[in-house]
Parts: C-alpha cells; sequence; structure tokens
C-alpha cells in the first residue's frame, strides 16, 4: 500500500468520475502502483542532469533527408 492516502482517494475519485468499476482490493492495487511510480519519478526528479550529460543526437536527431515526389 501506499504511504500517501490521497492516491488512493485519487484513484477512488478518479474511477468515480469516469464510472469505471473499482473494488476495493484493486483500487488498493492501482494506488501501491501509482505510489511506486511516484517514488521512481521523485528519484530521477533528485539526479542533477543538464544537456550535457545526454549526447545531442538522442535529443535533437538530424532530421531525415528530403525526398522528392
Amino acid at each position: 500500500m501506499t504511504e500517501d492516502p490521497r492516491i488512493l482517494d485519487y484513484v477512488k475519485a478518479s474511477a468515480a468520475l469516469l464510472d469505471l468499476p473499482l473494488d476495493d482490493a484493486r483500487a488498493l492495487r492501482v494506488a501501491a502502483h501509482l505510489g511506486r511510480t511516484q517514488a521512481m519519478a521523485a528519484l530521477l526528479d533528485a539526479v542533477p542532469l543538464g544537456v550535457e550529460d545526454e549526447p545531442v543526437a538522442l535529443f535533437c536527431p538530424a532530421p531525415f533527408p528530403e525526398v522528392e515526389a
């Protein structure tokens, strides 16, 4: 289970808003998954990476050559 009860509240409210059937056991599993995702995202946010840390080609690959029709 996630440590933040707001995640479970969010899951239940979102399911209700979308008229999705969601029993309590599944809501707990979804909330736990979102909690893990949130924790992993926080770990990534904590790493001070800059533009120079990745090759530019990964972010800005060369455009495809023009093809004459």
